[in-house]
């Protein structure tokens, strides 16, 4: 959900005062080779994110780092081990579990949604009959998304709207429900469109075809094996456990201050965005997927099977996956994370054994581009 603007004002002399003191933890040996990424991550804060905090692990090791302010209220500075509220990573994870299952027999991504969750995708000319699970995962199923409806945006997605709703409880149906107040954005495979409502439908498949939620199966299968401790899946619990920084928002507002949105019910996002993690689980679980050992062959083999994404010519979506080549050439394979007051984003060589995971504890400013750049590009 992503809110972006520039700060002005009163906020940006706040913002800019907390970001001079930078934050980094003791320089491991090989430190020189990420001070690209440093200077990024340091001009992020500059621009007017409150603070940022980065992980690599590479053929040399892990290296991390902070910047900026976690509480603009207390002016205490990010730290690497902060957890932060993932957004859209969540796809990674619910993708992977959905392949997992598709691996062992239980469902196929050639059944319909229809099959599997009869009658919950109709109306306005939407049909879950024609939409199988593969289009749900790479968005090709032309099901709108909930988060661009206009009553659901000014209730959850504006300062006045969030200040009366972030504690509401929505259940995965109703989010459906929202999204089925609209035609399609287009046929079932017939073009590529992201909708959160894909997911949040795929985290329903899950609970059919096993019997356990999404949030259940996600950690009994990825975030148990891996020892990801930093790592939750939140249905209705409002806090973000520490160590965490705050979350900042200015509603897409130029001219507001940071409202601070750390607590919300993170059911308004549900199997599209309500992970939380911190970026060293964030590499681990990357690594681990793109090394090969989450899934067989055939089943990573489909998920790096992609669709052009009409408005990235640089991006092409898998599922659960985006693959990306960035400027001097490199291929990573990444996913980006947004939900209020955060912006996330991971991404790893294909081979897993090159990873980053990054936060801003802010959704108004900042580049998470421009990191990928300078940790694989050295620019």
């Amino acid at each position: 959900m992503p809110l972006r603007t520039a700060l002005t004002g009163a906020a940006l002399l706040l913002t800019a005062a907390l970001a001079t003191a930078f934050t980094t933890p003791a320089a491991p040996p090989h430190a020189p080779a990420h001070a690209a990424t440093l200077a990024a991550v340091e001009a992020a804060v500059r621009s007017g994110v409150p603070g940022a905090t980065v992980t690599v692990q590479d053929a040399r090791g892990t290296w991390s780092a902070a910047a900026g302010t976690g509480d603009l209220r207390t002016g205490r500075p990010r730290s690497p081990d902060d957890r932060y509220r993932v957004g859209s990573l969540t796809k990674t994870f619910v993708a992977t579990v959905m392949l997992q299952l598709a691996a062992e027999g239980r469902l196929s991504l050639d059944d319909t949604v229809d099959s599997w969750l009869p009658g919950l995708v109709a109306g306005h000319g939407n049909d879950g009959r024609r939409i199988t699970l593969r289009q749900l995962l790479d968005h090709t199923s032309g099901i709108p998304s909930y988060t661009a409806d206009p009553d659901f945006r000014a209730r959850y997605l504006t300062e006045e709207g969030f200040r009366k709703h972030r504690y509401d409880t929505l259940t995965p149906r109703r989010l459906v429900a929202v999204a089925l107040r609209h035609a399609p954005d287009f046929a079932p495979g017939a073009s590529w469109g992201y909708s959160n409502t894909n997911y949040v439908i795929a985290g329903m498949v899950i609970e059919k075809a096993t019997g356990r939620s999404y949030a259940t199966e996600t950690t009994r299968r990825l975030i148990d094996p891996l020892r990801l401790t930093a790592t939750s899946v939140p249905t209705t619990e409002v806090d973000v456990p520490r160590p965490a920084g705050r979350a900042y928002s200015t509603f897409g507002d130029a001219t507001g201050e940071p409202y601070d949105v750390t607590e919300l019910n993170p059911s308004l996002a549900a199997a599209s965005g309500a992970m939380i993690s911190d970026s060293a689980d964030l590499d681990r679980f990357y690594a681990a997927l793109l090394g090969g050992r989450l899934l067989p062959p055939r089943e990573l083999a489909e998920m790096k099977t992609t669709v052009a994404v009409d408005t990235a010519p640089d991006v092409r979506y898998g599922l659960g996956l985006m693959d990306r080549r960035l400027s001097c050439g490199v291929h990573v394979w990444t996913h980006t994370g947004d939900i209020q007051g955060s912006t996330s984003v991971a991404a790893s060589t294909p081979d897993g054994r090159h990873t980053l995971a990054l936060n801003f504890n802010g959704d108004w400013a900042g580049h998470t581009d421009a990191i990928l750049e300078a940790e694989y590009c050295g620019r």
